[in-house]
């Protein structure tokens, strides 16, 4: 599921009209100022003269957050960068769209009776569209009318979410619901109205989707860095900072151990909007670009970013993500002190970091055979919590709070370094996976000993629900960015009393044959550029 509740996002379904008397951009327009939630382009004579149309349309829609699916056209819903393809019976095989268009893509199917429902694999959709419920003019070719009772038959013979479509208006939108439909999806009850604001306003109001002023996409590269400054006031000259950001650059005070990290956030690879808000993927990017700091014990002073933006994300948005920059520095105790902003798609953050260092620096070359191997919480929970979005599984909160929400652990740092811990390392791309190169560092090797102890129960209950080995899940998991070190048994019997929720995953061995033991077949922890094909 692409999106935060597909099923809401159903709700008020607005499909074009490329015979309307007025342009698709403007109702676009008409529809999301009424509510509507999706919006699907439909055109069957399209010709490339009508793509700048599409785009525009794509772009309004993705100002406003509203999904944007094309009709029938596969390649050309991956041309717009639609969000997803909704396909006829006659149309292309769903899987096709699938393997295309990407897991995360929108996927719906027409189906019109419940026979058609049996013949149809539904396996790689996310919704139906079912009707025509009543009669319609606007699709000649559309099948018999099938009535609530015909919809309420396809409501009770799928799990899938129905939407309703087929001589729909605001009189008889709340029979659809009332039948089991998630949503309505109309056409000309907007396009082809007397009044199709009021129209649209009435329809918005049957389906419980309040009106919505449109977004303005951002425009002023130098008026947008004024406003997302005063998002994240700049630090006055102060014991960080010199001469704070204004100028071609900032200029820090001395620092006798001056830390410093970087870190990318893309969309699409590290976050995806659809599964969070614009200031929660602010505050996440702070913290995973601080959590190389706190694995460095050094104390976060200055950030530094430069801003990539997509020209149609509305300037709102931007400044909500500053918003959640700034909740994260203003925890830490650090400043924003400068950074850049360009235009691009996708959406991507490029963070550079600066922290005072302490007199100690851990190393991945520190591990000693005859050590332990500790993590300073339970692991695998960011990953399964990913699965859960990607799932459309909101069941488990626990788990998509800690990957949404990850935290530096300045906290544990300052306990390990306290017992002068001398091998630490942030826990960003799994415990496989950051654990061989402590043992590739050091020159030994890693067993692993995860214990069923060490397993959160929350974690236990989803592998229970999913049929996965939740030993392979804190293994393989990221983004739980907790702090991975090595020690001697006995010092950590005495961080363990500092630490409650630390825990053993393994030890330090002799160099062996292989850089980590003791893992189930196939395990591999998150790896840029690496396929499926290569984990062995």
């Amino acid at each position: 599921m692409p999106v935060k509740d597909l099923t809401a996002r159903l709700r008020y379904y607005f499909i074009v009209d490329c015979d309307a008397s007025f342009s698709i951009e403007a109702q676009v327009e008409t529809a999301i100022a009424a509510g509507a939630t999706m919006v699907q382009y439909r055109n069957k004579q399209f010709a490339p003269r009508d793509f700048e149309a599409l785009e525009a349309a794509r772009s309004l829609c993705r100002t406003n957050q509203v999904p944007f699916i094309v009709n029938d056209d596969i390649l050309l819903a991956r041309a717009a960068d639609a969000d997803g393809v909704h396909l006829g019976q006659s149309d292309a095989q769903h899987f096709l769209a699938r393997k295309i268009l990407g897991q995360y893509a929108i996927i719906g199917a027409s189906v019109s009776t419940p026979v058609e429902l049996a013949e149809t694999d539904l396996s790689h959709c996310d919704y139906i569209g079912a009707g025509p419920v009543f009669h319609t003019s606007t699709k000649p070719d559309a099948h018999p009318v099938i009535g609530l009772e015909g919809l309420a038959t396809v409501v009770r013979a799928t799990h899938l979410p129905v939407v309703a479509i087929g001589g729909i208006h605001a009189g008889n939108a709340g029979a659809c619901f009332s039948s089991g439909a998630c949503g309505v999806a109309v056409i000309s009850t907007i396009t082809r109205a007397a009044d199709p604001c009021a129209s649209a306003l009435a329809l918005g109001a049957a389906c419980g989707c309040p009106p919505k002023p449109l977004e303005p996409p951002w425009r002023d590269e130098f008026e947008l860095i004024g406003r997302m400054l005063a998002c994240v006031p700049p630090a006055a000259p102060s014991a960080v900072m010199k001469v704070p950001p204004g100028d071609d650059a900032a200029l820090l005070q001395d620092m006798i151990n001056p830390v410093f990290t970087t870190d990318t956030q893309r969309e699409g690879v590290h976050f995806r909007r659809c599964w969070q808000e614009m200031d929660e993927i602010g505050e996440r990017a702070v913290e995973i670009t601080f959590s190389d700091l706190a694995a460095s014990y050094a104390k976060p002073v200055a950030l530094f970013i430069n801003l990539c933006i997509p020209d149609e994300t509305a300037e709102a948005d931007v400044l909500d993500l500053y918003r959640g920059i700034h909740r994260a520095l203003s925890a830490h105790g650090a400043v924003l002190a400068g950074g850049n902003l360009s235009t691009g798609a996708p959406l991507c953050l490029d963070l550079f970091a600066a922290g005072a260092g302490s007199e100690m620096f851990p190393l991945r070359s520190a591990a000693r055979p005859g050590d332990g191997l500790y993590a300073t919480g339970p692991l695998g929970l960011a990953r399964s919590g990913l699965e859960c979005l990607a799932k459309g599984d909101l069941s488990f909160p626990g788990l998509i709070d800690k990957y949404k929400f990850p935290r530096a652990r300045f906290d544990a740092a300052a306990v390990l370094r306290s017992f002068g811990v001398a091998c630490v390392m942030d826990i960003s791309d799994g415990l496989y996976g950051d654990a061989s190169h402590i043992a590739a560092d050091s020159g030994v090797s890693v067993l692993f000993e995860t214990s069923t102890d060490a397993i959160d129960p929350e974690l236990a209950a989803y592998c229970d629900t999913y049929g996965i080995d939740p030993v392979s899940q804190v293994l393989a998991g990221g983004d739980d960015y907790e702090l991975l070190f090595a020690c001697r048994p006995e010092v950590f019997e005495q961080i363990a009393a500092v630490l409650p929720g630390a825990c053993r995953v393994g030890r330090i061995l002799e160099r062996q044959d292989r850089l980590c033991i003791g893992a189930p077949e196939g395990t591999a922890s998150y790896c840029h550029g690496r396929r499926e094909k290569d984990i062995k």
